[in-house]
């Protein structure tokens, strides 16, 4: 929930566990995330930990963006964009242990960034996005804290947000188009809908919730990477 990436988690047990095909668990996947998504923005927002009004000028280009993520997803495969996705996660690998300083930042009044520098990575994280939820969080907190100089939890509670109004728009479409495995689908929101509930209630009430939520992020990027290439290294041997 605080790093982000659960549906790598969730992916691989619907494709490889439950023998779902790659459309199919994306789009069956979005029923979880929705879930987790609304829970999660709640709980945020009941402890006072969710600011939209300073988010909201980073969120728009990410809808737009999203709208095209989500057609693409209806005609191109998983397996053909898992292909970019290694290339990101890799990226993310060294983005994220460089200077760690830098997500365990504190929130202060005046936010220095180049607002025009991150929009387009903004609308291009939409597409990603409305395509397929895997790792997105981790993309999208890196954007807020080391682009937009947002504080680690307040992005965390930014992402749940947007991602709350993505995942609508998503399961909406995928459920028009029939590509929702429903009976699946409810039993992945339950678990998690719990996450995004433990998630928001923790970081919301401990301060050191910063810390570990960036341990977290650390630690889900290495496994997204173990998951990822684990295929590809034993072929080396």
């Amino acid at each position: 929930m605080l790093a982000g990436s659960g549906s790598i988690i969730t992916l691989s047990i619907l494709t490889e566990l439950l023998g779902l095909p790659g459309n199919v668990a994306n789009a069956t996947n979005r029923v979880g995330v929705f879930a987790q998504s609304y829970i999660g923005t709640y709980t945020f927002h009941k402890h006072g930990k969710l600011y939209i009004k300073t988010g909201l000028p980073y969120l728009w280009p990410m809808l737009i963006g999203s709208f095209g993520g989500i057609y693409l997803a209806t005609i191109v495969s998983n397996e053909q964009f898992l292909i970019v996705f290694k290339i990101l996660m890799v990226v993310m690998f060294f983005v994220v242990l460089v200077k760690p300083q830098r997500w365990l930042t504190q929130k202060t009044e005046i936010k220095k960034t180049n607002y025009w520098l991150v929009i387009p990575f903004f609308f291009l994280l939409g597409i990603y996005s409305g395509f397929i939820q895997m790792g997105m969080g981790v993309f999208f907190l890196a954007a807020m804290v080391l682009g937009a100089k947002f504080e680690f939890m307040e992005a965390n509670a930014l992402k749940i947000f947007v991602v709350a109004i993505l995942s609508t728009i998503a399961l909406t479409v995928f459920a028009w188009k029939g590509m929702v495995d429903w009976k699946v689908g409810g039993l992945v929101a339950i678990g998690q809908g719990a996450g995004g509930w433990a998630g928001g209630y923790y970081g919301s009430k401990y301060p050191s919730a910063n810390v570990w939520a960036y341990r977290i992020l650390v630690f889900v990027v290495i496994g997204v990477l173990i998951k990822l290439f684990y295929s590809d290294i034993l072929r080396l041997f």
